[in-house]
């Protein structure tokens, strides 16, 4: 069974453009034209597809997903190529979700922090001990807030 360039960005949530976009890119060389000159998608190249989404989804450039594909166009001979490739990738993803765990940690403590039943002294203290040291330090007040 084949698909239509429209019918796989349904079934991909790309749009049409962006599958063009992405063949215009040397992405999909392994996208079959039929006789009228279309492409033509078969459930083989949907699963490249959806690799190419997830390279592109966790940050890879497309010069790197393009150089994957030329790997995977090669055949067999290339594994240890795209193992190290990916190998790199996954651990920029790796570094990555580190990082937004340490974010989610801080935006974590200051959702806490303002649910508190004593948010508002919190606050007033953070503001209290910045202004102190900013005083300390001869720098001006920042906070217009004197509450």
């Amino acid at each position: 069974m084949t698909y239509t360039i429209k019918e796989v960005a349904d079934k991909v949530g790309l749009s049409a453009y962006t599958l063009r976009f992405y063949d215009k890119q040397g992405l999909l060389p392994f996208v079959s034209r039929n006789e009228s000159g279309y492409r033509a998608f078969t459930d083989g190249d949907l699963h490249l597809l959806h690799t190419i989404i997830c390279l592109k989804n966790t940050g890879m450039a497309i010069s790197a997903i393009r150089q994957y594909i030329s790997y995977v166009m090669a055949g067999p001979q290339s594994i240890a190529q795209r193992r190290e490739l990916l190998t790199t990738h996954r651990n920029a993803i790796l570094a990555q979700q580190a990082q937004v765990m340490k974010n989610l940690k801080e935006v974590d403590y200051k959702l806490n922090l303002y649910s508190d039943p004593h948010a508002r002294e919190l606050v007033q203290e953070e503001i209290a001990q910045v202004k102190s040291e900013k005083q300390a330090l001869g720098l001006a007040d920042p906070f217009p807030v004197t509450e």
